[in-house]
C-alpha cells in the first residue's frame, strides 16, 4: 500500500472501532471533572497503555497465539457490567439513607482505566488482527503512529464532550444514577457486539 492509503485505512480502522470509546472517555472526564477522580493524566495513560494492550494481544493473535478466542471476546464486558451493577446498587443504597453520600467515580486510578479501556475494546482485537497480519513493518509502523495521535484525538475530544457547565452541573446532580446506567450498558454493548446472545439463543 501507499503511503496516503495506509494512512487513511489506519484512520478508519481507528475511528471506526473506537467511536464508542467516546463515551467512556465523557464519562472519566465527567468523574475527572466533579470528583477529581481519576486525575487526567490517567486518562490519557491509561487509555495509551489500554490500547498498547489491544495492540499487543493483535499482533500475538497474528503469530496464532490467540490469548481471547473471537467467540469469546464478550466475556470483557463483565467488567464494566460489574462495575456498573456495583455502582448502581451502591446508589440506591444511598437513596434510601439519605446521609449517605455516593460518588459517580467508576475508575478512581489508572489500573481501573486500564482495565475499562481494554474491556470496552476487546473486540477490536478481531478488527486489529487481519488488517496486522497484512501489513509490512513499514506500514505497522505508520498505523501505530496513526493510533498514537487517534488516542490524543479521541482523548481531547471526550473532555470537550463535558466541558460545558451544565453538563458538569447535571452529572454533579445526576452522576451517581447516571453514570452506572452508561458502564451497564456499554456491558451490554460489548456482550453484543462479542456475540454473547446470539451464543446463547443458538444453544
Amino acid at each position: 500500500m501507499t503511503l496516503g492509503v495506509t494512512l487513511t485505512t489506519a484512520t478508519a480502522l481507528f475511528a471506526g472501532t473506537n467511536l464508542d470509546d467516546l463515551v467512556v472517555l465523557a464519562v472519566l472526564n465527567v468523574c475527572a471533572t466533579t470528583e477529581g477522580r481519576p486525575a487526567r493524566w490517567q486518562i490519557w495513560v491509561g487509555q495509551y497503555i489500554g490500547l498498547a494492550c489491544l495492540v499487543g494481544l493483535s499482533l500475538l493473535a497474528t503469530l496464532g497465539l490467540t490469548l481471547i478466542p473471537k467467540d469469546r471476546t464478550w466475556l470483557l464486558g463483565i467488567v464494566p457490567l460489574g462495575l456498573g451493577i456495583h455502582k448502581l446498587a451502591g446508589s440506591i443504597h444511598a437513596a434510601r439513607s439519605p446521609e449517605r453520600e455516593t460518588s459517580p467515580v467508576m475508575a478512581s486510578g489508572l489500573g481501573g482505566v486500564i482495565a475499562i479501556t481494554v474491556a470496552n475494546g476487546g473486540d477490536n482485537v478481531v478488527a486489529y488482527t487481519p488488517f496486522f497480519r497484512t501489513s509490512t513493518l513499514m506500514e505497522l509502523a505508520v498505523t501505530l503512529a496513526v493510533f498514537a495521535i487517534g488516542v490524543a484525538l479521541f482523548c481531547s475530544a471526550g473532555a470537550l464532550l463535558v466541558s460545558h457547565p451544565r453538563v458538569t452541573e447535571a452529572i454533579k446532580r445526576w452522576g451517581h444514577w447516571i453514570v452506572p446506567g452508561i458502564f451497564i450498558a456499554i456491558g451490554v454493548y460489548v456482550f453484543y457486539k462479542g456475540g454473547a446472545f446470539g451464543n446463547m439463543t443458538s444453544r
